[in-house]
């Protein structure tokens, strides 16, 4: 049986679901690019023996449009299907934290560090990578394996390359390691 790294690094994937990608209700830039560097990720995280967590969204709100319970679009996107035994951590808010088991999941591990992919980087990805570095988790973020959209206010539209640039630079100042999925080695 191979030796289990002294620190663990546990991925999480983050509502990498359905009605991200295209022809969803709620399709992202990028979404295609970022679920195939996921898969890649998560295939090495696999062969390495090392614990992967899933954290899918189900949208509660009266209003919501996207991630709608028992709908196809809230399902997990096949690129990064759970294998059985895999835990799949059920969100309805931003941060997987919130309301949820994954702090007492990523205990049960034993995780030091979290390696992170998912969507949308601007709000879940951002939001459940701040809360992990507040809990006292090292978080590495693959930058490739996230993807986001374009964003409007006061008139005002950002693209979504734009987003994904401020939010991985504004994370990588302090809250985790942002770098491409193939330069985050394995333990």
């Amino acid at each position: 049986m191979p030796k289990r790294p002294e620190r663990n690094d546990v991925l999480v994937i983050i509502d990498i679901q359905n009605d991200y990608f295209p022809g969803g209700a709620m399709e992202l830039v990028g979404a295609d690019a970022a679920g195939q560097v996921a898969a890649a990720t998560l295939a090495r995280y696999r062969a390495a023996g090392l614990p992967v967590v899933h954290v899918r969204h189900e949208s509660v709100r009266p209003v919501s449009t996207f991630f709608l319970p028992g709908t196809k679009g809230a399902d997990i996107h096949p690129c990064v299907a759970p294998l059985p035994g895999e835990p799949v951590v059920l969100k309805h808010y931003p941060s997987s934290f919130r309301d949820t088991n994954l702090l007492e999941l990523l205990r049960a591990l034993s995780a030091a560090r979290l390696t992170v992919c998912g969507m949308m980087t601007h709000m879940c990805v951002d939001t459940t990578v701040r809360a992990a570095f507040d809990l006292g988790f090292a978080v590495r973020l693959a930058a490739d394996a996230c993807a986001t959209r374009d964003l409007s206010f006061a008139g005002r539209t950002a693209a979504a390359a734009d987003v994904q640039t401020a939010y991985l630079a504004a994370l990588g100042a302090v809250f985790a390691q942002v770098a491409p999925a193939a330069e985050l080695e394995l333990p």
